[in-house]
């Protein structure tokens, strides 16, 4: 193991108010691989504001990260979409600050999704978890195109013994969510979170494993609309081995 490095921990508003074990698990992880972890106040990232085109007030928010992130050797995001915003729309925010430019590149730099992290910087080739299910994993569009993640989450979840992992037949097709996309366009978001539970049922997996819980909290309410059986979890979870006592999203009690 490389030596110890102090990792910040940005949780995402949605498993702050949604999914806190998300959270959980991913400390568990990070201290596992050899990190002292530590989660600072924090705000949103910004990333509704500037997807909705609110630019003042997503810099307002990308300067509170910023602040609160910079002391730290690296910092690690259980979502692609929040890392991907850190990563690529951070620089682009302050392009013509030239002082939070700089500040934004140089948090960019040593940001990265959780998977990726434990896989390509700490050299994490295994999990210690054990669950038993058939499962589909699902690639966020973030996670896939902002960060270049695809592999890392499946060697990992390959290794978690008594699970078996499958792939969608169009495993780089988007759910549906999209953040705004999903309110914008209603209809269509629902007929492609359709399709991708179909998908799933298709490969025989009783459950959707994915790590960025927006997708999963849209295709999950719409399995419940549809009155579907079938689980969605976070995959940090599976790999932390804090599945077992803790239901599915949209679940109350196991």
């Amino acid at each position: 193991m490389t030596a110890r490095v102090q990792v910040g921990l940005l949780i995402t508003c949605l498993a702050d108010i949604f999914r806190p074990e998300v959270g959980f698990a991913a400390v568990k992880l990070l201290e596992q691989a050899g990190c002292d972890v530590e989660v600072p106040p924090q705000t949103c990232c910004g990333q509704p504001a500037y997807n909705a085109g609110d630019a003042r007030d997503a810099a307002a928010l990308a300067k509170n990260i910023i602040a609160a992130f910079e002391p730290f050797d690296y910092v690690v995001v259980p979502s692609g979409s929040c890392a991907g915003m850190l990563r690529v729309h951070y620089p682009a925010l302050f392009e013509s600050d030239p002082v939070w430019s700089l500040r934004a590149a140089a948090l960019a730099a040593k940001t990265h999704e959780l998977f990726s992290f434990l896989v390509n910087v700490r050299g994490l080739k295994s999990a210690e978890g054990e669950f038993h299910a058939d499962a589909v994993y699902h690639d966020s569009c973030s996670s896939l195109r902002e960060n270049g993640v695809m592999s890392e989450p499946r060697m990992l979840l390959k290794s978690v013994c008594g699970l078996k992992l499958r792939d969608f037949a169009d495993k780089e097709v988007c759910c549906g969510f999209g953040g705004f996309f999903s309110v914008k366009y209603p209809e269509i978001s629902a007929r492609m979170a359709d399709d991708k539970i179909a998908d799933a049922k298709a490969r025989g997996a009783s459950m959707v494993l994915a790590g960025d819980l927006g997708c999963l909290l849209h295709l999950a309410g719409r399995a419940a609309r549809k009155g579907e059986r079938i689980e969605f979890r976070h995959a940090a979870e599976i790999l932390a081995g804090m599945a077992a006592n803790t239901p599915p999203i949209g679940e109350v009690s196991r």
